[in-house]
């Protein structure tokens, strides 16, 4: 008996080489490093390695188990770790990370001590983070940040402060704008002014950002970006960018089952089988359709995109995705494929599920 195929994610090397090339060109004609963000796709080495074909300064993760399947598997880039890092993989962080993102005090000196432990000459980077409102990471008060930059500088000599960051829109939704940038640069500034040196990086956020570059609205002196899901995805709200695919990934679904139904449950209503109540419109017998996939792959069905016209995708469970095709019911049948366009949301899910293949194209674009 063979493996079951479907589903599967379909990626397009070729197509994401592109995109990473255009965008990181953007940003270098502003002055702006790029630190490809690797945890959309679960840090997969085959997409990894078109980021470093492309010559990303940093890959970066949230996760110190995704750096280090990195390292595994022989990749060379620096590795960035994005998540202010628990004390309990302080040891993995000294050995595996190059640089990191930091906000508390404690944490940094226990790191020092860390990469003291794994090599006497090695320093480690951080970026200090400045909470700029959006309530997620990050040090509030000024000064604290300030005081402990200089403990950074002096005090603790296996780590190099390399710059201050932020963080917008992630948490708390506050639109990245020129303003919050040149509120970021002050600060560095100040740091600056404290330590006695020019600071490596003044690290603007994330793809919420990038509309500023591609406007021209970024002020000079931000020069490093990190950037997940607008090169991913070729797309990002807020940026216009008709430069790029926005069909690197594809989710393809075999169908299982085609009939007519009512579009209404028929019984006495109660929770779903994951505790939710719903609100269903009736429209009649419609013709449906099941595709063999579900939440436990992709996390939210309002996260998938059917390409053909007039399939729309109303519900799912576990396993099984129900989808209204009542307009090409005469298109659709029992075996067919379906091709989804996907979220970003989307993307984390099934890159992180084994029931779901995965196949690499590479196309010249």
């Amino acid at each position: 008996m063979t493996e079951n195929r479907y589903p599967v994610l379909e990626i397009d090397l070729g197509k994401l080489e592109h995109n990473l090339r255009e965008i990181m060109t953007r940003c270098e004609v502003s002055g702006i490093q790029v630190a490809g963000v690797v945890k959309g796709f679960t840090a997969w080495p085959e997409i990894a390695r078109i980021y470093e074909r492309c010559g990303c300064p940093y890959l970066a993760s949230s996760r110190i188990g995704q750096l280090k399947r990195l390292r595994e598997a022989g990749i060379q880039t620096p590795l960035m770790l994005l998540r202010v890092p628990m004390l309990s993989e302080l040891d993995e962080v000294a050995e595996i990370a190059d640089i990191s993102l930091q906000s508390e005090p404690e944490v940094l000196r226990r790191l020092d001590a860390a990469v003291a432990g794994v090599c006497a000459a090695r320093r480690h980077k951080v970026i200090l983070m400045a909470d700029q409102g959006d309530l997620r990471e990050g040090f509030w008060n000024r000064q604290e940040l300030i005081g402990t930059a200089v403990e950074v500088e002096r005090n603790l000599p296996h780590l190099e402060l390399a710059g201050i960051g932020t963080n917008l829109t992630c948490f708390g939704s506050v639109k990245a704008t020129p303003e919050k940038m040149r509120e970021l640069l002050e600060i560095a500034a100040q740091v600056e002014a404290v330590v006695g040196r020019k600071l490596q990086y003044v690290c603007g956020g994330a793809s919420s950002s990038l509309h500023m570059v591609l406007d021209g609205t970024m002020p000079a002196g931000v020069n490093l970006l990190r950037l997940g899901e607008s090169m991913l995805l070729g797309d990002f709200l807020g940026c216009e960018m008709d430069f790029t695919y926005k069909d690197v990934f594809t989710l393809k679904a075999e169908v299982i089952e085609v009939k007519d139904k009512p579009s209404y449950p028929v019984g006495e209503l109660a929770a779903d089988a994951f505790g939710r109540t719903r609100q269903y419109e009736d429209r009649g017998i419609r013709r449906r359709a099941l595709a063999a996939m579900g939440l436990v792959d992709y996390g939210n069905y309002t996260d998938i995109h059917p390409r053909m016209e007039g399939v729309e995708v109303i519900g799912a469970s576990s396993d099984h995705t129900i989808l209204d095709v009542e307009a090409v019911k005469d298109r659709i049948h029992v075996g067919d494929v379906l091709e989804f366009d996907i979220s970003y949301a989307s993307m984390v899910y099934l890159t992180n599920t084994e029931s779901v293949q995965r196949e690499y194209l590479q196309e010249d674009c």
